[in-house]
């Protein structure tokens, strides 16, 4: 059968091409690229209707009740980078501009950089490197990312944030007039923060075994034998849970306020993040547990 592909924007046709009923929307992608070279399988959005649901790539056009003379859209999503690409850049700057500001630079802080580092400032740079080398392995050996690409504008706007915070948060905390919790305060935030990153790695490597390689396969994700997993009986996004919970404990063990309100940034946006897969879950899973909230034990 023939079928008429559109652009999106304007409803400019961009061609017809032959294809069988099982054909999927992954395969009519390549069928698209051929027609505009510059629209590469990674820029393509394609929809039943010029601002519709982007379909899915295992979608069928049996499945989608599209027929011979039927019409697609395509959507130009831009510039693409690889997911991987994002996150390396993302994580490995705020370590670069902490250490930075961990070495005491006289242009920064002048004569009183001299002074002694404390010993909480010596923890927190070691937490702060700690984490973002953690999410730099996961990076690499850990996540399965379920699209290959995404906008490439989200390189900047994620390295922005990331990177700024990084100094802001590090500029207090390494400042020579830094003054420090009491010993148990800091003590138990550096508690609270190593059990709170062991709790996200052990949530990652539940949801990487969760999903065979190289497959986009959704399953319930539920606790195993690790202890740390257990959370997932309350929310659905516990590996969210255990972010906030670790900047929250950083924030204790240096009582310091840039720290609080990155960890209020963060907790804002991973809210809005884990509300959307929890609606996913429960919409594509008519047996999901009624009990989970999505990312704060009975509230959220």
């Amino acid at each position: 059968m023939e079928i008429e592909i559109l652009d999106a924007k304007n409803s400019k046709p961009l061609g017809k091409c032959r294809v069988q009923g099982d054909t999927t929307i992954k395969a009519l992608k390549n069928e698209v690229q051929n027609m505009k070279k510059s629209l590469t399988i990674h820029r393509q959005a394609l929809r039943l209707e010029p601002r519709g649901k982007i379909l899915k790539d295992s979608d069928t056009l049996q499945s989608l009740s599209i027929s011979s003379g039927g019409k697609l859209y395509v959507k130009d999503l831009g510039p693409q980078i690889s997911w991987k690409g994002v996150f390396l850049a993302e994580y490995a700057g705020p370590i670069f501009v902490y250490m930075i500001f961990y070495q005491r630079p006289s242009f920064i802080y002048g004569s009183a950089a001299a002074n002694p580092v404390s010993l909480t400032a010596n923890i927190a740079a070691i937490c702060w490197v700690a984490h973002y080398a953690k999410r730099l392995l996961e990076t690499l050996f850990v996540h399965r990312f379920s699209h290959a690409t995404m906008p490439l504008r989200n390189l900047f706007k994620n390295c922005s944030y990331y990177w700024a915070f990084a100094g802001y948060v590090a500029y207090h905390v390494n400042h020579p007039l830094f003054t420090e919790p009491s010993t148990a305060v800091m003590y138990a935030g550096l508690a609270g923060f190593i059990v709170s990153e062991l709790g996200n790695f052990s949530i990652h490597m539940l949801l990487r075994n969760l999903r065979p390689a190289g497959s986009t396969v959704r399953k319930i994700p539920k606790p195993d034998g690790n202890p740390l997993t257990q959370l997932f009986n309350f929310v659905s996004c516990p590996n969210y849970t255990y972010e906030f919970l670790s900047w929250l404990s950083f924030s204790m063990m240096t009582t310091c306020v840039p720290a609080l309100l990155f960890t209020a940034a963060g907790m804002y946006q991973m809210t809005v993040w884990a509300i959307g897969k929890h609606k996913n879950y429960k919409k594509d899973f008519k047996d999901y547990p009624k009990g989970r909230k999505a990312i704060l034990p009975f509230v959220i």
